[in-house]
């Protein structure tokens, strides 16, 4: 029993003694990354920034379907524009891709029906034919309204597949941008606090570098759950010191 609390004893003396600086390196950490996002997120000013990432496979996946959409007035360009204001905006997805189906049904016509129907492999007869009669307003047979079902399913899917894998590179690269300036700012960081008196060859030869090093890389990723690691480590020990008592 003795040495159960001899050894609880020294458990609590280096949690008393560590913790101070473990809450310290995660405050730094969480802070380093809080920043690093907030300049990621301040570069969309300037073109977009980061928002541009991901739009390719956007643009990748719909140009079969509006490769000879609409008219002059509103054709390819047109579209692309359009969806891409939306993508810089941050609308809402199901929005983003509500309004590329409507455009794309908006520059259906009997013209680019055939290649349309190629697209999404449906019948291009039916769909030119059900094109035609929505330019001069007859009446689709139930024949054609089944093929715009069939279009309407695989165009959806496509949008699904696209806005997805846009969306995952966007982020993967804001995150990636984010962890780059992060660890730029801890080591310049580092340099101010412990490595102003030194050469810089040393500095970077020294563990002060490193820990700066730790602590850039590590913000982006410990941003967001700091805030929990840091009350999980105080209740740990709050827990240590009930146990001793």
């Amino acid at each position: 029993m003795a040495d159960l609390t001899t050894a609880t004893d020294a458990a609590t003396d280096l949690l008393n003694g560590k913790l101070g600086n473990i809450l310290n390196f995660l405050s730094a950490a969480a802070g380093l990354g809080t920043a690093a996002m907030g300049v990621v997120d301040s570069s969309k000013a300037f073109f977009g920034g980061p928002s541009n990432f991901g739009f390719g496979h956007i643009t990748a996946a719909l140009d079969p379907f509006i490769a000879g959409a609409g008219t002059a007035a509103f054709g390819r360009a047109e579209i692309l524009r359009t969806l891409k204001a939306n993508w810089l905006n941050g609308v809402a997805k199901p929005d983003q891709k509500a309004a590329a189906k409507s455009l794309i049904h908006l520059g259906l016509t009997q013209g680019n029906a055939r290649a349309l129907a190629t697209a999404a492999g449906v019948d291009p007869a039916q769909l030119a034919s059900l094109a035609q009669k929505t330019a001069t307003g007859g009446s689709p047979t139930p024949e054609e309204i089944n093929v715009l079902g069939q279009f309407d399913a695989v165009l959806s899917a496509v949008l699904d597949a696209a806005y997805e894998r846009g969306d995952q590179k966007y982020r993967n690269a804001s995150k990636l941008l984010a962890m780059l300036v992060s660890t730029i700012l801890g080591v310049l960081g580092g340099w101010i606090v412990y490595g102003r008196e030194a050469d810089i060859a040393g500095y970077f030869g020294s563990w002060y570098f490193c820990l700066a090093l730790v602590v850039g890389l590590s913000g982006t990723p410990l941003a967001p759950i700091a805030k929990d690691l840091a009350t999980s480590l105080q209740n740990a020990v709050s827990a240590v010191r009930v146990v001793r008592r």
